[in-house]
C-alpha cells in the first residue's frame, strides 16, 4: 500500500503534506481484510500560511470504539498526545484534524462523518478548517472542512 504524500486543492492555494511516519500509520490501519475494524485518530503537525506539514497522525486506544463501520475517538489519550506535542515544540505543532479508516477501496464520506466534521469545525479556536481525512483500501479522501459552507476536497499532487 502506498498512498501519496503531497496534496492540493484545485486550485493549488493550499498544499499540504503527510509525512512518512503519518503515511505509515494509515497503512497499518488499513481495513484489508473483512474483519478489520474502523481505526482512527487526530492529526497533528505545524501551520505555513494556507499550507500544512502533517507531523503525526495519533493512533486508536484502548477507550477508542472501534467496529466493522463505525469509528468513535474518545478522547483519553489523543488529547494527552496532542497537547505534549503543542508544550513540546512551543505551540508550533498543532491539532490540524481528524482521521479513520473506511472498509472500501476508495473511501468517501458518510453523512455522520460530516456532520461530525462541521461540529468539529465549529468549535475550532483558531477558525481554521479541519482537515478531514478517510483511509481506503487503496486511496485516501482529504478534505479541508469549514464550520460553515462547503469544504475544499484536495487531491494527490505527483
Amino acid at each position: 500500500m502506498q498512498f501519496l504524500s503531497s496534496w492540493a486543492t484545485n486550485d493549488k492555494r493550499t498544499l499540504l503534506h503527510f509525512s512518512k511516519p503519518t503515511l505509515e500509520t494509515f497503512c497499518q490501519h488499513v481495513q484489508a481484510n473483512g474483519t478489520d475494524c474502523e481505526a482512527g485518530g487526530l492529526l497533528l503537525g505545524s501551520v505555513h500560511g494556507a499550507h500544512m506539514l502533517i507531523e503525526q497522525a495519533t493512533i486508536p486506544t484502548a477507550w477508542d470504539k472501534r467496529f466493522r463501520y463505525l469509528f468513535e475517538r474518545m478522547p483519553f489519550g489523543h488529547e494527552t498526545i496532542a497537547l505534549s506535542r503543542w508544550t513540546a515544540s512551543q505551540g508550533t505543532v498543532r491539532y490540524l484534524g481528524e482521521w479513520h479508516t473506511h472498509p472500501e477501496d476508495h473511501p468517501y464520506p458518510s453523512g455522520l462523518d460530516r456532520s461530525e466534521w462541521n461540529c468539529l469545525s465549529a468549535k475550532r479556536r483558531d477558525k481554521r478548517p479541519i482537515l478531514a481525512v478517510v483511509v481506503g483500501r487503496k486511496s485516501l479522501y482529504v478534505e479541508l472542512v469549514p464550520s460553515s459552507g462547503c469544504g475544499s476536497v484536495l487531491t494527490p499532487v505527483e
